[in-house]
């Protein structure tokens, strides 16, 4: 859990055989546009954390908690049934933008390459397992009290996979793409993390090509009532780039690739007017409804994990300003114009027709995503660390410095199935169903 939890969490601000380059943060001296002291300051605690990484951290989870547990109640805050970007849309991405910035910490100095791509890989393969645990079917709701998953339908994509996917592949990047080269000044960031920024452009234009290129054909899958009727059921397509929810390159790659039995079965179109006449909420289906309608579909699939690992690769980039540029205008400025730019970006694609969609994690999602993260970063930044606003903001620091924990207790529903498994005489009385949260 440990190695686990690495990967989701920041890394320390210094590397410990850095002779403090990122003191400027709470000393202030030149950063701050103070005069320089007359002594040297005493030396930062090893394994120093950047607050605002954290509390920015602990904010995303706590905006995962509210949009799960109120998402239902209040629609206009739940993830966007297809086309177009709520506030639990940007929690994701933001998870996967932070473990980029935290990257440029943990792989600031690589002095032997091989075992630092050993201990990426076996930090990735951690989390991925524990993904597969807590997200495969294994836990079931907090109203059956029994647990255990047919590894024949096992989910094999989630949240933590995906993370684990991102991480592995920009910890790579970081490791074996970076240039040598010491000055930095205007473009020579650049020039040193170009190999980086090209693989992000290949992975932007494979995913492109494959979404608009590929041919989607007529398909099947079958699937049993509530009634255990078993019904089997064609989805006509013949098309080619669609992007609905029932024809697209992101569903049909997940079928052939992972199986449609290990892919996730609630998927969010069940709340589209096609899907469901109580829309934006789950209900049943209209009589038209179409029929892939009731078809598996994992938002965390395999072709839109591409632009997934974009999203790392920018926090990354975004990191690796915090490690080679030392006064805080400066980064702010750095931070901002590129994100302000990705936002711009975003919302220009949506409004020509490449539409905002978690689901298929499409580019103008991503550019809007990003941007927003950069944005936010750079103020709780500017808050925290440069004007120390942090008693206030000490909750969510705390929050992100456990990060995994609350995912795995509160996202996963282990602490409510652990305390439901606990009962008077029936498993109908417990503390759940007292406070009103099960039966």
């Amino acid at each position: 859990m440990e190695t686990a939890k690495s990967v989701v969490d920041s890394a320390p601000l210094d590397d410990p055989n850095d002779g403090g380059g990122h003191r400027d943060i709470e000393a202030g001296g030149a950063a701050s546009g103070r005069a320089p002291a007359t002594t040297t300051p005493p030396p930062r605690p090893r394994g120093q954390r950047l607050a605002s990484l954290d509390v920015f951290r602990g904010i995303t989870v706590v905006l995962m908690v509210i949009v799960d547990d109120v998402g239902g109640l209040v629609p206009a805050i739940s993830h966007s049934p297809w086309d177009g970007a709520t506030l639990a849309d940007f929690v994701f991405p933001f998870f996967l933008f932070i473990v980029g910035v935290s990257l440029a910490f943990a792989f600031k100095r690589v002095p032997n390459r091989a075992l630092a791509t050993k201990k990426a890989m076996i930090r990735a393969s951690k989390l991925f397992l524990l993904g597969l645990i807590l997200q495969g079917g294994f836990f079931h709701s907090i109203h059956d009290l029994t647990y255990g998953v047919d590894v024949r339908e096992i989910r094999l994509m989630g949240v933590l996979q995906r993370i684990a996917i991102a991480y592995l592949a920009v910890a790579l990047c970081e490791i074996w793409l970076r240039g040598g080269a010491s000055d930095i000044g205007a473009y020579a960031l650049i020039r040193r993390y170009r190999h980086q920024l090209f693989v992000g452009l290949v992975l932007t234009v494979t995913y492109m090509t494959f979404l608009y290129g590929m041919y989607v054909p007529d398909w099947e899958y079958v699937i049993t009532s509530p009634d255990n009727t078993i019904k089997h059921l064609t989805v006509k397509c013949a098309v080619r780039g669609d992007t609905g929810p029932g024809c697209n390159a992101v569903g049909m790659i997940d079928r052939r690739v992972l199986r449609i039995q290990h892919l996730y079965m609630r998927p969010v179109y069940l709340r589209t007017a096609q899907c469901s006449i109580n829309t934006p909420r789950n209900g049943p289906l209209p009589p038209d409804a179409p029929t892939w309608c009731e078809a598996p579909f994992d938002p965390e699939g395999v072709l839109s994990s591409l632009m997934a690992i974009v999203t790392c690769l920018i926090g990354l980039q975004i990191g690796h300003v915090l490690v080679h540029f030392k006064e805080h205008g400066e980064r702010i400025v750095r931070w901002s114009i590129p994100s302000l730019s990705l936002l711009i970006l975003g919302f220009l694609l949506d409004l020509f027709g490449l539409h905002l969609n978690k689901s298929l994690y499409s580019l103008s999602y991503t550019c809007v995503t990003t941007g927003a993260a950069g944005l936010l970063f750079a103020g709780i930044y500017l808050l925290v660390d440069v004007y120390a606003f942090k008693k206030p903001l000490f909750p969510m620091e705390w929050v992100g410095k456990h990060a995994l924990m609350i995912f795995v207790l509160v996202a996963c529903n282990i602490a409510p199935i652990l305390v439901h498994g606990f009962h008077w005489r029936e498993p109908q009385n417990n503390l759940l169903k007292f406070i009103g949260i099960g039966g």
